[in-house]
């Protein structure tokens, strides 16, 4: 977002001060877009605020975009004549029904849209939207049947969204966080210090039996994209075993990663970085756990692990490259490290925080309003089976076919 300094001299923080506070006089109004190349300049503007998601930026949606060839629907918000947020939304179709989602929607752990914060602080915003997208249903209706703001935490790091108004429901699924110190001791007495130091001395005294280890943090292109085909395989192996389907098994999928973690880092964020733990000795160069890492600001994002365990199992790797990898992040300066969405056992063990995330809907046709009203029933059905294990094992097993799946809080679902 572009300021306009006056010409009393004030500088960039007491022109930002005196906007939030005179708030946004105009009517809102929405510009509907199929590329995203014409806003790129005001995108990148509105990304760089520490606290909206990476998930919205414009090198992540991109990669998205050109390997998987969606339709957009990119709806620009425009208020006294500056861009005031940007949601950006691909068609996907379920037979007639279209919706419009945001971009990568299924590998993507917390949403919160693009925005400026004299759109969020404007105390009518919400009133503002309501008539703008009242105004624009005609043509809304031309590209989709509904709205579909999915993953969205109502309110993240002490500032509530300014889409929070809309119809929304409960997403069955939590993301779970911890906070970080520059003191990793400090940060570990959140979770039980105490256990948690024992446990890493105990995995560092097993891997030392076999010859040792190191902390691998693969550096983005060639070196990279190995680390990455080589967790496509661990994973795909580990989902075999467990009886899920593999994700990341699309090969347009399985691209758009690698775009990511060719792309390089900028001021210390990055797309997505690997890690990983590489055993020494009669094991050497065994990758006995991967895990891979997005960071923006002060703020990364465990995107996906997976662990070969057929060395070292009872060396917990992937726990411990989960130690050794905050451990740096802590003397990094990052303040906030989120296992993403999902409720699983080794997230609960190490995040204190739990953050409720909802789906957000606007209905843009008749049959939009009923697509509504399904998601609403079927969020709810999934929170009703998910909080009971067995008949959440029950249903897996009717899903997939298998004789025996994972216990419950596997993959997000």
């Amino acid at each position: 977002m572009q300021l306009q300094i006056k010409a009393s001299g004030h500088g960039l923080a007491e022109a930002l001060a005196e906007e939030v506070a005179n708030g946004l006089t105009q009517p809102l109004t929405l510009r509907l877009h199929d590329r995203m190349e014409p806003l790129e300049a005001t995108w990148r503007a509105l990304e760089r605020e520490n606290g909206l998601s990476l998930h919205q930026s414009y090198d992540w949606c991109r990669a998205w975009v050109e390997t998987h060839g969606c339709p957009l629907l990119v709806v620009e918000g425009v208020c006294d004549g500056r861009t005031q947020f940007i949601l950006p939304f691909e068609i996907v179709r379920q037979g007639p029904l279209r919706t419009a989602r945001f971009i990568a929607s299924d590998f993507s752990n917390i949403n919160t849209g693009l925005y400026s914060e004299t759109f969020r602080a404007s105390s009518p915003s919400s009133q503002k939207l309501h008539r703008a997208l009242g105004d624009i249903r005609a043509a809304l209706a031309g590209a989709c049947d509904i709205l579909l703001f999915e993953r969205v935490p109502l309110d993240w790091r002490g500032r509530e969204s300014p889409f929070a108004d809309l119809p929304s429901v409960l997403n069955q699924n939590a993301s779970f966080q911890l906070e970080l110190f520059e003191s990793f001791e400090r940060t570990l007495e959140q979770i039980n210090a105490k256990r948690r130091r024992k446990r890493a001395r105990s995995s560092e005294r097993r891997l030392a039996a076999l010859g040792g280890h190191e902390h691998v943090v693969a550096e983005a292109g060639a070196e990279a994209r190995a680390l990455l085909d080589l967790f496509f395989h661990q994973k795909a192996a580990r989902f075999e075993a467990m009886g899920l389907p593999d994700v990341f098994r699309d090969e347009r999928t399985r691209d758009f990663f690698r775009r990511l973690v060719s792309a390089p880092a900028a001021n210390g964020d990055y797309l997505l970085q690997l890690h990983a733990l590489r055993l020494k000795g009669e094991h050497d160069g065994h990758i006995a756990a991967i895990t891979g890492l997005s960071r923006k600001g002060d703020h990364v994002i465990c995107q996906f692990g997976s662990i070969d365990d057929s060395v070292a199992a009872d060396a917990s790797p992937g726990d411990y490259l989960f130690h050794i990898a905050i451990e740096k992040l802590c003397e990094e300066g990052v303040r906030l490290f989120d296992f993403g969405i999902g409720d699983q056992l080794y997230k609960r063990s190490w995040c204190p925080i739990e953050t409720a995330q909802h789906d957000l809907f606007w209905p843009v046709t008749l049959a939009g309003r009923a697509a509504a009203t399904m998601h609403r029933a079927k969020a709810a059905t999934k929170r009703l089976i998910k909080q009971n294990p067995q008949v959440y094992s029950f249903v897996q097993r009717l899903r997939y076919g298998k004789a025996e799946v994972a216990t419950a809080g596997g993959e997000a679902d």
